[in-house]
């Protein structure tokens, strides 16, 4: 940890989130206020061919954007007389199931393949015999990863290690390139039960387990900011880096959820659902995982492909607040439809061909959109009802963070469907998730206390 060859007290905590759409960074104080903060979009991925369900990206837009962010940040901070010395930690959450084949020297050797890319549906079949369960679907790492084996021979063959998108801001930043989280790492198949790379990667896939990074557990202090990267983003030299998750995942850190029977729901690209459980919830075709909480508890929940990307595609550049206005009188609605915005549907069902539609007539912008309000509340209930059915229980209230939890609009017309309270934290973003799990083991003692001490609820419908 760097003190900044001073006696500043070290009271400050930096959160980085690489979304699909951008790349947003966050300074908060031990108590959760935000001091700082930058966002910057990022180039939309590529889909290549142009009808496939191929997605990819270039890691180094991810680097670039990242850079700007933090030296906006950086130069705030000196604005209020703070100095980057005076940040504990840094935290990366990333999409889930997005993977990077890099060299030694952390140079990526293709662009990275998108969480949503659907080409690997052959592969996550093979993933899943050989680990004998329905774990793996063409969104998990583990399957493209194979793909590029079979595919790319020459990538295979060169790549040093094959990472996660959080990973390769966590190499840029400090050097460091075999390092992941378990978090990230679950959908390249780690076993959160046995702690370890599973046997089957290697002798049935024929993947050596050494292309594979170690794995931390979230949070914990993995490496530090080098020379190169303070030059290039202002944070100071040898502030340490901890271990991030899935951008999912900071979202429900985000939330205030914290104790078993909490339940979150993360809107932004993709609608993400993810609770706190005692026990893994087991689903017997795969669409429900469990990532693991640092305190001992599970974290199981999916993610569906509905959400923002279908009202970005829908409604480009528009006011959305503006859209909510003119569509609360709509509601509820005549139509009915499933707001995909591309192939593919990986909860409540999974299905890799699924397509959206809408039955009913179209007469305006607004009763489409706010059908697209009802059609995302309809499929977060599904979800819900789903765990229930597989023994999770049906939440007592939903926790909510993303983009989608600043319509207040939205927030009621989900409470009224769930039949539940909705709550919505002050600041609604995964950055403010890894925030909070960098104080969790340099601020405070434990991630339930960082939450407490620096999650605010602002408002509950």
């Amino acid at each position: 940890m760097n003190l900044g060859g001073s006696l500043q007290t070290v009271d400050y905590v930096l959160g980085l989130d690489v979304g699909t759409q951008g790349v947003r960074a966050l300074v908060c104080n031990r108590e959760g206020v935000v001091v700082a903060s930058a966002s910057t979009p990022l180039p939309q991925p590529e889909k290549k061919p142009a009808d496939s369900a191929w997605f990819e990206q270039d890691p180094e837009d991810w680097w670039r954007a990242a850079c700007f962010c933090l030296r906006q940040v950086v130069q705030q901070l000196r604005e209020r007389g703070i100095e980057s010395g005076q940040i504990a930690a840094v935290c990366v959450d990333s999409t889930s199931g997005t993977v990077v084949p890099v060299d030694r020297q952390g140079r990526p050797l293709r662009r990275a393949i998108m969480y949503n890319d659907g080409r690997a549906v052959a592969e996550a079949e093979e993933c899943n015999r050989a680990a004998g369960a329905p774990i793996f679907n063409a969104s998990f790492a583990l399957a493209k990863i194979l793909w590029v084996r079979r595919h790319e021979p020459d990538v295979y063959a060169n790549a040093y290690k094959f990472i996660h998108a959080a990973d390769f801001l966590v190499g840029k930043l400090t050097g460091c390139w075999d390092v992941s989280d378990f978090s990230n790492a679950l959908k390249t198949g780690y076993d959160l039960e046995q702690m370890a790379w599973p046997g089957y990667i290697e002798s049935a896939l024929g993947i050596p387990l050494s292309k594979l990074p170690l794995v931390a557990a979230i949070g914990d202090p993995i490496a530090e900011v080098s020379r190169t990267a303070s030059e290039q983003t202002g944070l100071a030299e040898g502030t340490t880096v901890v271990a991030g998750m899935t951008d999912g995942t900071a979202g429900f850190v985000a939330s205030g959820a914290a104790a078993p029977g909490d339940w979150n729901t993360t809107l932004g690209t993709t609608l993400v659902v993810r609770g706190v459980s005692e026990e893994p919830v087991r689903d017997p075709i795969g669409r429900i995982y469990n990532h693991r909480h640092p305190q001992g508890y599970w974290l199981p929940g999916g993610a569906s492909n509905v959400g923002g990307e279908w009202f970005a595609k829908n409604f480009p550049g528009r006011d959305y607040a503006e859209l909510d206005r003119n569509a609360e009188p709509l509601l509820p609605t005549a139509l009915v439809l499933y707001p995909l915005a591309r192939k593919g549907e990986r909860l409540p069902f999974l299905h890799a061909d699924a397509e959206g539609f809408v039955i009913g007539r179209v007469d305006d912008e607004t009763a489409l959109y706010a059908a697209g309000l009802e059609a995302v509340a309809l499929v977060e209930r599904w979800i819900y009802e789903l765990l229930d059915s597989l023994g999770a229980g049906y939440p007592k209230a939903v926790f909510t963070t993303g983009g989608g939890a600043r319509s207040r609009v939205w927030s009621q017309l989900r409470a009224d469907v769930l039949q539940v309270e909705v709550r919505v934290p002050e600041i609604s973003e995964a950055a403010m998730g890894s925030a909070v799990l960098a104080a969790s083991k340099t601020l405070y003692s434990s991630l339930e206390s960082a939450s407490r001490a620096m999650v605010r609820i602002g408002y509950c419908v």
